[in-house]
């Protein structure tokens, strides 16, 4: 009978020690866990701060009782592990009465990651709050109900940091957010996040991109220092990331990368053949691009518990990279991506080109038809899709999951374009956004198009050595424009094509792409070279003005 034990429950720990009983009843597993909860919801933590989940008992999703009585296994919480003794196998444990060791024959660790707390002065202000479990949660809500705080600010931009800002905001405080960089969610491009940036401003969020904290002050209320400018807030939600929690394995000896991370093979195992680590702890491989990553999110973590519970039983299992889906709720709009950014795709030089889109996420003669930016990143050549970023309202989970899908099984733009979805006009459209964006990249690639991007325009020359053509209508002009742009509306063109000069590159905009391509298509057939603003004027004018 061999003895496993297990470091850290939630999503890792507690997923590996039910696969590991439903393969081995025999085993002898024990769990140890520092804090009082072995399996709760914590991307849920935000929504139960801010209402949406009123009962808080919905996010334990095992108590230790439930758990040991389901699965036979010995759960011990309040118990942190010191050390671990690779010579001996046994583990050093404190609980709240004594410390004492145990042996195993293999050991699993899920000590998952610790909030980043910068060093600056004010930051251990009894204001000034993470939120990584239950705990946390708790803390956060009750401060709330006992002190009725006006306003907050949350420190980041990423995904906590946000779902905490919409949160917030419906439990009646005025919210800001400061961040780093000079964009919300990492994962996204800027030109991406400028939508994210625009909404949050318009359900009155405030933004302060391209700052850092310095300091806290406690007064009445807390004074933020930033590196540009100070904030009055009544309590701080520190949201910067997370870190992994490490130390545990980096005094054990086992491999670490500069990061802190631990360092996996492909079966989750550690640089002990005995121990095996998954979470946000380890360091894997992106799936796209073969570079070690870090990715601390839930749904990785599930699948590396089951592979490393799949070896330990003598199930050869590997983890085949991870690519980095994930979503987000912004109050009621919808951000999502998987694979690579333009942001990473440029860094390490891939050969890859890219197109936006906006499509409505359902036909658009049904009744609260909204629309969706669409950005995909393709390996020029053979189409290959490598990543994708949309942002909108309806139906854009389920758009970001196909692109996920296409990415792991290899797909490229002509695949996509073959893809028969579902289909009716409550949900989609009979050319599906997914579609369109494969039929978008095959246009490029088969050269029936070639793209130039809102970071392009400002280049252009408005010394007439180029046509500059706008094909939308002259109200949609009027409205807003683009300098040295001449209006031909797209249905007068071809009466009006003798406007423009031949010989000369043409360069086309509309409100979304679509247009100005049909109007390409015409020019080109009629002896004129000519450029398409992917993402058209709608793309060009939210990045231009996402940082007003």
């Amino acid at each position: 009978m061999s003895r496993i034990i297990i470091i850290g429950g939630v999503a890792g720990g507690a997923t590996a020690a039910a696969r590991l009983r439903r393969l081995d009843e025999r085993a002898e597993i024990i769990m140890f866990e520092r804090g009082e909860h072995i399996s709760f919801a914590n991307c849920g933590l935000p929504y139960h701060i801010g209402g949406m989940i009123p009962d808080r008992e919905k996010l334990l999703l095992q108590t230790p009782e439930s758990f040991s009585r389901r699965f036979n296994i010995d759960v011990r919480i309040q118990s942190e592990v010191l050390s671990i003794d690779r010579e001996t196998k046994e583990v050093s444990v404190k609980n709240k009465q004594t410390i004492y060791t145990e042996g195993y024959d293999k050991l699993v660790l899920s000590p998952g990651g610790a909030p980043v707390r910068p060093p600056v002065d004010g930051i251990d202000s009894e204001r000034v709050f993470t939120l990584r479990n239950i705990a946390d949660m708790d803390l956060i809500k009750a401060y709330i109900k006992s002190n009725h705080p006006q306003s907050a600010a949350v420190i980041g931009g990423g995904f906590i940091g946000i779902e905490m800002a919409e949160n917030l905001q419906e439990a009646g405080l005025d919210v800001s957010i400061i961040e780093l960089s000079d964009q919300l969610l990492a994962p996204l491009d800027m030109d991406m996040a400028c939508d994210v940036h625009h909404h949050l401003r318009q359900k009155g969020v405030s933004l302060y991109l391209n700052n850092g904290l310095k300091s806290i002050t406690e007064r009445r209320s807390l004074t933020v220092e930033l590196s540009n400018g100070t904030l009055e807030t009544s309590m701080v939600i520190l949201a910067i990331g997370v870190k992994p929690e490490s130390q545990l394995a980096k005094d054990a000896g086992l491999s670490i990368n500069t990061r802190g991370g631990v360092i996996v093979d492909r079966h989750m195992r550690t640089s002990d053949p005995n121990i095996y680590a998954v979470g946000d702890a380890v360091e894997v491989t992106d799936f796209v691009t073969g570079q070690p990553v870090m990715i601390p999110l839930a749904g990785p973590a599930n699948k590396q518990a089951r592979i490393a519970a799949d070896n330990i039983c003598g199930i050869p299992s590997e983890y085949a990279g991870t690519q980095g889906s994930a979503v987000i709720k912004i109050f009621d709009m919808t951000a999502a991506a998987t694979g690579v950014n333009e942001k990473t795709a440029k860094r390490l030089n891939l050969n890859y080109d890219k197109v936006f889109s906006w499509n409505s996420g359902y036909a658009g003669y049904y009744p609260g038809s909204k629309f969706m930016s669409i950005k995909v990143i393709f390996e020029k050549g053979s189409g290959k899709i490598l990543g994708g970023q949309i942002v909108g309202f309806d139906g854009v989970d389920k758009r970001c999951d196909v692109l996920a899908a296409a990415i792991r099984a290899e797909m490229t733009a002509f695949d996509l374009t073959r893809l028969e979805l579902c289909y009716a006009p409550p949900y989609s459209s009979a050319k599906d956004p997914v579609n369109m964006a494969g039929y978008m990249i095959e246009n490029v690639l088969t050269r029936k198009a070639k793209n130039f991007h809102w970071h392009d325009v400002d280049a252009l020359p408005r010394d007439g050595s180029v046509n500059l053509l706008d094909v939308r209508s002259s109200q949609e002009a009027a409205q807003g424009y683009m300098d040295g742009f001449i209006n031909i509306p797209l249905d007068s063109l071809r009466e009006r094509i003798e406007e423009l000069e031949r010989g000369k590159p043409v360069y086309t905009i509309c409100h979304s792409g679509m247009r100005s391509y049909v109007a390409a298509r015409i020019l080109s057939q009629n002896g004129f070279d000519v450029y398409n603003l992917s993402g058209g004027y709608r793309l060009y004018n939210a990045v231009t003005t996402c940082r007003d």
